[in-house]
C-alpha cells in the first residue's frame, strides 16, 4: 500500500547510506539482520567481538536509534491512501459484466446507535425470556471493547486473538472483561497452538465438535461484548455457571433481535438515526449504470427494510438501477441448498404463489438459491464481480464454487490506514522493526554483558508491542496483524476476497476498465541476504525495507 513511500525512502536511503557508508564498513549494521541469509555461527566466524562488549552493543543501539529518526519524516512524506482498493488477486473492471451486492454494511452503513441498540435489546431478552438475573442490566455496551475476527471457546468461555497459523497472541486472550494471564492460557492450551480440529468450521461456527467461534460479522460486535460482560457478572459474583448454555443463550438473543425484527422496526422508525446517509452509494450504482453494467441485489434483510433504507440512501426509483433483487436470501444456505425456488414479493409485501420463469427487473424475489439464479440468468463465472462484507457467508462459496470475482468491504480498513499514517505510529513501528532486527543480528554474542543488554532490548521489544497494539483497539489490536503475522481473519481475506476496501465508495476513484495488481510479496527465501547495500541507508532499517520489497 506504500510503493510511493517505498520508493521515497529508496531515494532517502540512498543519501543515508552515502552519509553512513564508512562506519557502516567499519561496524556491523544495525537491523539488516532480519533479511540476512548468513548463519549465526558464520556471522562468528567472520568477526570476532570486540572486548568491551557494553560499549559495542549500546553504541550499535544508538546508531540504529539514529538512523531510524532520520528516515521518518521521508515515510511521512508518503501518505497510505485510506480510500485505496486493494488487491489479492489480479483483476481488470473491464472483464466485469456484472455487479451484485450484499446490502447491510455494503450498500449501506449503520451508525454507532446500532450496535447499541442490539446490545441492549439481546441484554434485555436475556433478562426476559431466558432468566438471567436483572443485575447484568447495568451492563453497557462499549463499542471500543472488541473487534471483529475474534475467536471464541465455547468452553473455557475465551475471547480470543489468533493468528493466520492458529497461534493465539498472547496478551489477548479475555475471561469476561479482564485479561488472562500468559501462563494460564499456554497451561490451559499446552501452548499458545489451537488444533485444526478445535478450530471453527469453514463458515466460522463452533459445531460438530469444534470449540471456537469465529465471529466475522460486524453484527457480531454487540455479541461479543454482551458475551464478554455477562461472563464477567458471573465471575465477580462467584455464580457457577455452564459456558455453552450462556454461549447458546446470548447467540439465540441476538438472532431473535433480527429475527423477531426488533432492529428492522427500530431503524425503520428513526431512519436517519441509524442510517448512515452515503450519497456516494447512489454516485458508484449511476456510475456502473452509465457504463452499461447489469447490477444485482442479494440480501438476507426484508423486503420492506431493504426497500426503506434504498429509498433513504438511493432514492424512490433505487430498483430501475438493479436488474434483479432478492431479499431474505438466507446466506451462505442461498450459495449451497438447491431446493428452494424463489417467490415473488408484490407491492404490500404479499409472497406469490407464481412459478418463477424469469428475474424481472424491478420485482423484488424472496429465497430462491444460486443454481436457479444461475440458470435464470446466466451470469456465470469471472465476469460477475460481488461485494460484501462478511468474508464467509457472502465471498467463500462464490469464489471457491462459482468461480466469481469476489470484493470484500472492510470498514475497519479507513480507520487502520488512518493510525498507519500517524508520525508517532511510523516512528514506534519503525524502531521496534529496528530493534528487532539488532536482536537478531546480536544474539550471538553469549557472554554475560551482552546476554544482560538483550535483555533490555527484548523487555523494550515487547513495552513498544503493546504500544503498537493499543494504536488500533487496548484489548485486541489490530484487525489484521497480530505481533507477527497476519490475523486468521486476514488468511481468510485474502483467500475470499480477490479485492478489498473501506467501502463501495472507493470504487468511484479508478476507471471502469481498471486493472488491480497484486504486489509480488517475497517469499523468506527470496528475501536479500547481507550485502553492503543491504548494510547502508533504507535498508538497514528492516521495517522500511519490508515496504520496498513488497510493494
Amino acid at each position: 500500500m506504500a510503493a510511493a513511500a517505498a520508493r521515497s525512502l529508496l531515494a532517502a536511503g540512498r543519501a543515508g547510506g552515502r552519509r553512513c557508508r564508512a562506519r557502516a564498513r567499519a561496524l556491523p549494521a544495525a537491523g539488516a539482520a532480519p533479511y540476512c541469509t548468513v548463519a549465526p555461527q558464520q556471522q562468528q566466524r567472520r568477526q570476532a567481538p570486540p572486548p568491551d562488549m557494553k560499549n559495542y552493543l549500546w553504541s550499535r543501539y544508538k546508531e540504529a536509534k539514529r538512523v531510524t529518526k532520520e528516515l521518518v519524516p521521508s515515510v511521512m512524506s508518503n501518505m497510505l491512501n485510506p480510500d485505496a482498493i486493494f488487491s489479492n488477486n489480479e483483476m481488470s473492471l473491464s472483464d466485469i459484466e456484472i455487479y451484485g451486492f450484499d446490502y447491510d454494511y455494503t450498500l449501506v452503513f449503520y451508525s454507532k446507535h446500532l450496535h447499541t441498540l442490539i446490545f441492549n435489546a439481546a441484554r434485555d431478552l436475556l433478562i426476559n425470556e431466558h432468566r438471567y438475573p436483572a443485575e447484568i442490566r447495568k451492563y453497557d455496551y462499549d463499542p471500543n471493547f472488541a473487534i471483529r475476527g475474534l475467536h471464541y471457546d465455547v468452553h473455557r468461555a475465551l475471547l480470543m486473538k489468533i493468528d493466520a497459523f492458529h497461534y493465539i497472541q498472547l496478551g489477548t486472550v479475555y475471561r469476561g472483561l479482564s485479561v488472562v494471564p500468559d501462563e494460564e492460557v499456554i497451561a490451559m492450551y499446552d501452548g499458545s497452538h489451537v488444533p485444526l480440529e478445535q478450530m471453527s468450521d469453514f463458515y466460522g461456527k463452533s459445531s460438530q465438535g469444534n470449540t471456537m467461534k469465529q465471529f466475522m460479522d460486524i453484527f457480531s460486535l454487540p455479541e461479543m461484548t454482551l458475551l464478554s460482560c455477562v461472563n464477567e457478572y458471573f465471575l465477580k459474583n462467584n455464580i457457577d455457571y455452564e459456558p455453552v448454555h450462556l454461549y447458546k443463550d446470548v447467540k439465540d438473543s441476538i438472532r431473535d433481535v433480527h429475527i423477531k425484527g426488533i432492529m428492522y422496526r427500530a431503524i425503520e422508525a428513526d431512519i436517519e438515526k441509524y442510517i448512515c446517509y452515503a450519497e456516494q452509494t447512489r454516485a458508484v450504482l449511476a456510475k456502473l449504470a452509465d457504463h452499461g453494467k447489469k447490477m444485482f441485489l442479494i440480501t438476507n434483510s426484508p423486503s420492506s427494510f431493504v426497500d426503506k433504507g434504498m429509498k433513504f440512501i438511493v432514492g424512490k426509483d433505487w430498483r430501475d438501477l438493479f436488474d434483479v433483487v432478492i431479499v431474505q436470501a438466507d446466506k451462505p444456505n442461498f450459495f449451497n441448498d438447491k431446493r428452494r425456488p424463489f417467490r415473488k414479493v408484490n407491492e404490500r409485501g404479499v409472497l406469490l404463489w407464481d412459478k418463477i420463469h424469469k428475474l424481472q427487473k424491478g420485482q423484488i424475489y424472496k429465497q430462491g438459491n444460486l443454481y436457479e439464479f444461475l440458470k435464470l440468468t446466466g451470469w456465470r463465472g469471472s465476469k460477475v464481480l460481488y461485494f460484501g462484507d462478511h468474508i464467509y457467508s457472502d465471498l467463500a462459496d462464490l469464489t471457491l464454487k462459482h468461480g466469481w470475482r469476489t470484493g470484500a468491504i472492510i470498514p475497519e480498513l479507513r480507520s487502520e490506514i488512518k493510525i498507519m499514517n500517524t508520525e508517532k505510529y511510523i516512528q514506534t513501528m519503525t524502531w521496534l522493526q529496528t530493534l528487532t532486527g539488532l536482536l537478531e543480528h546480536m544474539q550471538v554474542h553469549r557472554d554475560p554483558d551482552s546476554q544482560m543488554i538483550l535483555e533490555e532490548w527484548k523487555k523494550e521489544r515487547k513495552e513498544l508491542r503493546e504500544m503498537n497494539r493499543n494504536f488500533f483497539n487496548a484489548q485486541f489490536g489490530s484487525l489484521f496483524r497480530t505481533d507477527e503475522n497476519p490475523t486468521y481473519f486476514l488468511r481468510r481475506l485474502s483467500r475470499f476476497a480477490d479485492i478489498y476496501m473501506a467501502s463501495l465508495s472507493c470504487l468511484l476513484n479508478y476507471e471502469p476498465d481498471y486493472t488491480f495488481y497484486p504486489r509480488r510479496t517475497p517469499l523468506q527465501h527470496e528475501l536479500p541476504g547481507c550485502s553492503e547495500q543491504l548494510c547502508t541507508g533504507t535498508f538497514r532499517i528492516p521495517f522500511l525495507q519490508e515496504m520496498v520489497q513488497v510493494k
